[in-house]
């Protein structure tokens, strides 16, 4: 799992507190029920009626996945990929059909298994090409949903604080009160805010990056099975696909 996210937003949420606490305020006094309950519920609810109700069944799912996607390491699946290529060079791509159930990643062993049943190249690539565009636009469509409620989440506090305020002027009988009344009625913009900017997006934007990440390793992986199936060179097959990795990753390999 990449923690990045959770580290992410511990640091932010970290900072808003030990600032508050610096200037003299108490965590208490953000954790009031009602601003909390309007921002998140109407924030969830305001995304929710944009779209289908299957978006709301899936939508814990894109969370969980936000926090707990693990890391792939592409070059990892080079290196296996080239062994298979030299392997179905010396012997044949049928050699190759016993080590298929003993890949890992689902979708390089269904190209595999594609490539050794006798599948044309040109139709190997246009299937599983479909399949990543596909699972492309469903990933953007649940990144959007998060990214609507940043969009949504300080609205909806405004609102939140409206009604906070409109309590206050509804009640000035007792003025000694009214600080507190309208410092509550601000925490309703303030959780609005706070979890557009520290929550929401960064989920929307690490779902973006999530999708793009696995993308590229499927796209690398179609590219390595049709040059098996095509019977390359393993030498360009690695070059090629050492090409396409990360940046970051490629210096790695490189310094070792």
């Amino acid at each position: 799992m990449d923690p990045a996210t959770i580290i992410g937003i511990g640091m932010a949420l970290g900072a808003i507190v030990v600032s508050l606490i610096m200037d003299g305020g108490s965590i208490g006094s953000m954790l009031l029920i009602p601003p909390m309950i309007l921002v998140f519920g109407g924030t969830i609810g305001a995304a929710v009626a944009g779209g289908m109700l299957p978006d709301l069944k899936n939508l814990h799912k894109s969370l969980i996945r936000a926090f707990t996607a693990k890391k792939i390491d592409a070059s990892a699946n080079v290196a296996a990929i080239v062994a298979m290529a030299e392997r179905a060079r010396r012997e044949g791509l049928l050699a190759l059909e016993g080590d298929v159930t003993e890949v890992e990643d689902p979708f390089l062993r269904k190209a595999l298994e594609m490539a050794i049943d006798g599948t044309d190249a040109d139709e190997v690539a246009e299937i599983l090409g479909s399949e990543i565009d596909t699972k492309r636009a469903n990933d953007a469509h649940a990144a959007k949903i998060f990214h609507d409620m940043g969009g949504f989440a300080p609205t909806i506090g405004i609102i939140g604080t409206v009604l906070g305020l409109v309590h206050v002027l509804g009640n000035l009988g007792d003025p000694s009160t009214l600080g507190e009344k309208i410092a509550s009625a601000f925490v309703a913009t303030l959780w609005g805010v706070m979890t557009a900017n520290v929550f929401w997006f960064p989920v929307a934007n690490r779902l973006k990056r999530v999708s793009a990440v696995e993308c590229e390793q499927m796209e690398m992986t179609i590219e390595g099975v049709l040059a098996i199936q095509a019977g390359s060179n393993p030498r360009l097959v690695a070059q090629k696909l050492n090409s396409m990795l990360p940046q970051a990753e490629s210096s790695e390999k490189e310094a070792a």
